[in-house]
C-alpha cells in the first residue's frame, strides 16, 4: 500500500483515523503479489481483532505498526499500550455495570 492509497481511503471514526475493512478486502482480492496479500490480510486481522476501535475499520495506528515492522522497529511498546488501554476500558465498563 502506498501513502497515497492510505490517504485517499482514511476516514475519521470517533476519536481515531481508520481505513474501512472493505477497502482492505478489495486490495486483498485484487493484488497480484501473494506475499503482499498475506501481509494485508495479517494487517486486517490485527486491526479488526487485536486492536478494535471502530467496528469494521482498521485503525491507522495498526498501519503505522506494520510500517515500522519493515523498518525493524519493535511493536512491543505499542502492543502493551493498546492492551493496557483495552483492559482499562473493560474495567470501566465493568464498574459502570455494577
Amino acid at each position: 500500500m502506498s501513502e497515497q492509497w492510505i490517504t485517499a481511503r482514511i476516514k475519521q471514526k470517533g476519536e481515531c483515523k481508520c481505513i474501512p475493512w472493505k477497502n482492505l478486502r478489495d486490495l486483498i482480492l485484487a493484488h497480484p503479489d501473494g506475499k503482499k496479500i498475506v501481509d494485508v490480510f495479517a494487517l486486517s486481522i490485527y486491526g479488526l481483532v487485536i486492536f478494535p476501535r471502530a467496528l469494521g475499520h482498521v485503525d491507522k495506528a495498526v498501519l503505522d505498526l506494520f510500517d515500522g515492522l519493515d523498518k525493524w522497529v519493535t511493536p512491543v511498546l505499542a502492543i502493551l499500550a493498546e492492551t493496557f488501554r483495552s483492559l482499562n476500558a473493560c474495567d470501566e465498563l465493568a464498574k459502570a455495570d455494577l
